[in-house]
């Protein structure tokens, strides 16, 4: 029988919209970023059953069940994981691999060898790159202001003339078969082969499990086209990668920032900003923004200034949106895109502009401006009209209403008239369906043993859980060293932490239901993945978290010196230090209150 890899399984879910699937069984209304139902594993009246697009899991706050797409479709169809593979990857379109089937287990071998082929032309291009024949790359890299550890870090390299890597990969022993596989060299209608990156500054893709997958090349001259990039093949979809996302992923910040050239994602990373990426000359597409989502909850898009930069930046904000993602644009001022921002400008600079981004409101209103002269009475009826129908679809009321508050000072048109036109768009939009509300959840009182834990012990250590999911390594960092294992009362949240700090220390981020076989941990952590925290501010709440701990731990020890006061046998030396400690504990305690 054979084994599917991590990467194929993964592949799997990544090409399955887990909405898209549930919908065949359930009927699903969205309601704010998730979509609600009733439960299709017990009988309910109201609807209790919760899909998290952006998540990827399903949760049911009636009876307790919760899971991924996989767990999903082999609960209902009440079929064993290897044909919910199967199901699914057929739905995809991936072909997987059999025993008995030698044409596809020769597709497995062949992928195998472009990998290792993309390597040696990796290292080939970027050798050749320090050789005084490509005196013209190294002038473009000193122009660029690039330097070595940026090179290295991104084997940047240089292509030389008609078939040289051919030659060289021919002296590796691959095989012309193997050697076309790659895209990397093209066959001639005569017979010849031809190296299809010539006289081209050479950026290796890299996907998330630092393989090379493709190249990217840039002519030095006036030629066009300006750039070319390795077409689709057996290792890569240029849909479902990201340029430096490799890079990006090891970044200690929850947020990510999206430029379109490889060249602003490098320069930006050379002068210290590590958690960018770059599209790889497409629009983003829904299987881009899913694989983004295990590193970051905060997406700030960086396009060019340009009439072709602001259109890409619409359709990946559309995309983005649906994925339930903090989305800001970056609006930059003096420079057409990033790489020459961060040169003119600096880091700091940079970095002020990150901070000042505006929010995907802010920039629908700010680009359905540009086209409209609000001096104009039509003009500015149209713009009211469609302001309207933006903040319409936003859920928040606060939000909401901070957005009518700020749109009717900057423009004199009154509230009311605001408030009306949304709340006609509201109206008939839910004509005729019932609005679903988020249903409440109670946390059952648990014992374990012989202790009683309450409810807010529970909730506070589900939300511990919950910041370590949703804010990985920074909040790794800081709560590591804190708060151990052995302070977690609840049998369950325990095992689930120790578990997270083992991979979190190897440096591991991968899914986190596929790290547990025990059902009811399954069932509990989609539980804390599904609940609303309602939180703000991610960092404070590390910071409330830390600080309850550390406060329980203070009174445990000021009980324990208490207790050992009472201890008639111990020396007088011994009581002073205890009495001592026991004065600092108690101004500590009353300083955290």
């Amino acid at each position: 029988m054979v084994r599917y890899s991590d990467e194929l399984i993964d592949e799997i879910r990544n090409s399955n919209d887990i909405v898209d699937i549930i919908s065949q069984y359930v009927v699903l209304k969205r309601s704010g970023r998730n979509f609600f139902g009733l439960c299709p594993f017990h009988k309910e009246k109201s609807p209790s059953f919760s899909v998290s697009p952006d998540k990827q899991i399903f949760h049911c706050f009636g009876c307790g069940v919760g899971g991924d797409i996989f767990r999903f479709l082999g609960k209902i169809e009440g079929i064993e994981f290897r044909e919910t593979i199967e199901i699914l990857a057929e739905k995809a379109g991936i072909i997987l691999p059999t025993l008995d089937d030698s044409k596809e287990n020769r597709i497995q071998e062949l992928k195998s060898k472009v990998y290792e082929i993309n390597l040696i032309a990796a290292e080939f291009y970027h050798k050749r790159l320090y050789q005084p024949i490509s005196k013209i790359a190294q002038d473009y890299i000193k122009k660029r202001k690039l330097d070595n550890n940026t090179l290295k870090t991104f084997l940047i390299g240089y292509a030389g003339n008609f078939d040289e890597l051919y030659q060289e990969l021919k002296k590796h022993g691959f095989t012309e078969e193997e050697i076309l596989a790659s895209s990397l060299v093209n066959k001639s209608d005569n017979g010849k082969f031809i190296d299809r990156f010539r006289k081209r500054l050479m950026f290796p893709i890299k996907d998330v499990r630092d393989r090379i997958i493709a190249f990217g090349g840039r002519v030095l001259d006036d030629s066009k086209p300006k750039y070319i990039n390795s077409p689709e093949n057996l290792v890569y979809s240029k849909g479902r990668n990201l340029y430096g996302l490799n890079v990006a992923k090891q970044s200690k910040q929850n947020k990510i920032i999206i430029v379109e050239g490889y060249m602003d994602a490098i320069s930006l990373y050379q002068r210290g900003i590590d958690n960018v990426v770059a599209s790889l000359g497409t629009a983003l597409t829904e299987s881009q923004g899913r694989i983004l989502r295990k590193y970051a909850s905060e997406i700030i898009i960086g396009y060019d200034s340009d009439s072709a930069g602001q259109a890409a930046t619409m359709r990946g904000l559309e995309i983005l949106q649906n994925l339930g993602y903090d989305i800001r644009i970056l609006q930059l001022e003096g420079a057409k895109d990033p790489d020459e921002f961060v040169i003119k400008y600096g880091t700091g600079r940079f970095n002020l502009y990150v901070d000042q981004s505006i929010s995907l409101v802010e920039f629908k209103v700010k680009m359905l401006k540009k086209n409209l002269n609000l001096e104009i009475a039509n003009d500015k009826i149209k713009f009211l009209n469609e302001v309207a129908n933006i903040l319409s679809k936003i859920n928040n009321e606060i939000e909401r209403e901070i957005y009518i508050e700020k749109i009717a000072i900057e423009h004199n048109i009154s509230k009311e008239a605001i408030y009306s036109q949304i709340n006609k768009l509201i109206y008939k939009n839910n004509i005729g369906s019932k609005i679903l509300e988020r249903p409440r959840i109670n946390i059952i009182k648990t014992k374990e043993g012989k202790e009683q834990i309450t409810e807010a012990v529970i909730k506070r250590e589900n939300l511990l859980i919950y910041l370590l999911l949703n804010y990985k390594l920074e909040a790794y960092e800081k709560l590591k060293n804190q708060i151990s294992p052995d302070y977690i009362r609840f049998e369950k949240n325990k095992k689930i932490i120790e578990k997270l700090y083992e991979e979190f220390k190897k440096g591991n981020s991968n899914n986190v239901l596929d790290l547990f076989k025990d059902e009811e941990i399954i069932n509990h952590l989609t539980y804390i993945l599904a609940y609303d925290f309602e939180i703000t501010d991610y960092k404070k709440a590390i910071e409330d978290i830390l600080s309850i701990y550390k406060k329980e731990n203070m009174i445990k020890e000021k009980n324990n010196i208490i207790e050992r006061l009472e201890d008639l046998n111990i020396t007088d030396e011994e009581r002073a230090d205890l009495e001592k400690n026991l004065s600092v504990l108690i101004i500590e305690l009353s300083r955290l209150k």
